[in-house]
């Protein structure tokens, strides 16, 4: 796939994302959303149970800083020295810490409370857009990004979306059942979160097209 038609599928993709993020922002600003997200709410807190709470706070684990920081050395770790992948391995660096920024960003911008409902854990800080949804879509859509090409076939591949898919929804679901997230903080984070992806994948991939055809250029 060319530079243009990269070019066009990032353009189509963030324009997506802004679009779906400004919609679900100014829902939350006219208070127009309220509706939805108690609907949701009770919907996946209604399911309830010592044992489905114990693997949502596994999931909600998984999501949280501590884990990404340790699953992030390990995946560093086997980029540079497995695979020697060093740009990829900095692509990898910057995706997670321009996600964590963007979220601490919006999360000052937009001030919002996080629900009281039914609260199964106690945490801090403001609730949108969620940073466990965005580690979540960051990080496991950049692993599928750079694992995709090393996994041969489409079993194995397919698994991977697959794996990666079944995290991002499992994490966001387990901070909406635990009473720490409302489904718009989910929303607006895996919109956030693909906005900054698409751009940092097409700046990379621009930059290996064009180190690609500076390198095959015949020397004179």
């Amino acid at each position: 796939m060319n530079l243009k038609s990269n070019l066009v599928i990032a353009f189509i993709l963030t324009l997506v994302c802004i679009i779906g993020f400004s919609f679900i922002s100014l829902l939350i600003s006219d208070h127009k959303i309220i509706s939805f997200d108690s609907k949701i709410i009770a919907s996946i807190q209604g399911q309830e149970s010592p044992m489905l709470t114990n693997v949502m706070k596994f999931f909600t684990f998984i999501g949280s800083a501590p884990f990404v920081i340790i699953l992030s050395l390990l995946l560093l770790f086997f980029l540079y020295k497995v695979l020697h992948h060093r740009l990829e391995l900095i692509l990898f660096i910057a995706t997670i810490a321009g996600s964590s920024v963007i979220n601490q960003v919006l999360k000052s911008i937009f001030h919002r409370v996080r629900p009281n409902l039914h609260r199964l854990i106690d945490v801090s800080g403001y609730s949108f857009p969620s940073g466990h949804a965005m580690n979540a879509f960051t990080v496991y859509v950049i692993l599928s990004f750079l694992l995709w090409r090393h996994i041969p076939g489409k079993l194995g591949r397919s698994i991977l979306v697959f794996l990666s898919i079944l995290m991002i929804l499992a994490i966001g679901i387990s901070r909406i059942y635990l009473g720490v997230h409302y489904p718009s903080d989910i929303i607006g984070g895996y919109f956030a979160s693909g906005f900054w992806l698409v751009i940092a994948i097409w700046v990379f991939q621009f930059y290996k097209e064009k180190r690609y055809n500076k390198n095959k250029k015949p020397v004179e």
